[in-house]
């Protein structure tokens, strides 16, 4: 199994111990290990990330359908502004995601967007989803969010494109990892993101190539938009059925 990542703690002074008898001892190494943590967060001085991160959870009823449009509303944001590496550290070692149940979603998105397909933010975009087996689905999706506030899968995009953020939906017997970005008819983008995560993942994490889509959200069969945005919608399909057009048309009089 993979290594989960952590923190490089080079040159920050270690847990001291007293060498005096009389000196209370630490009773078990879990507890050496929690006050060596909170040591390492007295230490280190804040790390800022360059966007402010949001935590959002989806709980949705037992007779709620996948296609009903009140479904934002089960949406909660949990906590405070992610701000800095340390407080993307306490979030992320204080959400057992094991415990999520089935058909749950825990969402990390980017200030201002909300993890819905038809927000306004998000309403042009599509996303990525890796179907991962729950026993490494953890360490996955804590790379992938590490990815994202690291601004490494921003640097992945084409120019004028946004990641929004990402988000784990707990399934039967999988995790399915997603990572949502603005401008679905940008290839460059779609190419970049899935090259950037089978770049940095270790060798044991790589997904299968049948374990990971794409998929725009206007193509869910979920997905409908708001009435003064639907015409947003029909433009961008015209756009980029013009688009295939033209590429196809290059095509055969290449050929010929």
């Amino acid at each position: 199994m993979a290594t989960r990542p952590s923190l490089f703690t080079r040159g920050l002074s270690s847990l001291s111990q007293s060498t005096d008898p009389k000196s209370p001892s630490v009773s078990s190494p879990a507890e050496q290990r929690d006050d060596a943590k909170r040591n390492l967060f007295k230490t280190m001085r804040p790390l800022p990330t360059q966007h402010y991160w949001n935590v959002w959870f989806d709980r949705p009823s037992k007779d709620q359908k996948p296609d009903d449009t009140n479904y934002h509303s089960s949406l909660e944001q949990l906590g405070t502004q992610i701000e800095s590496v340390q407080d993307f550290w306490r979030y992320d070692n204080n959400t057992p995601v094991d415990q999520i149940k089935m058909r749950e979603s825990l969402y990390l998105f980017k200030s201002g967007f909300k993890p819905i397909w038809e927000d306004r933010r998000n309403i042009l975009g599509g996303s990525w989803t890796f179907r991962m087996p729950k026993s490494s689905g953890p360490d996955f999706w804590t790379r992938i969010q590490l990815m994202a506030i690291g601004e490494t899968l921003q640097e992945a995009l084409a120019e004028g494109d946004q990641i929004c953020g990402v988000g784990l939906s707990v399934r039967f017997n999988s995790h399915l990892i997603s990572i949502w970005h603005r401008d679905s008819s940008k290839q460059a983008s779609i190419d970049g993101i899935l090259e950037a995560v089978l770049k940095e993942l270790p060798e044991e994490l790589r997904p299968k190539p049948d374990n990971y889509f794409y998929k725009k959200h206007s193509d869910h069969a979920g997905f409908k938009a708001p009435p003064e945005l639907q015409a947003v919608i029909d433009s961008q399909k015209r756009a980029q059925a013009a688009a295939d057009a033209k590429n196809a048309n290059v095509t055969v009089t290449s050929a010929e």
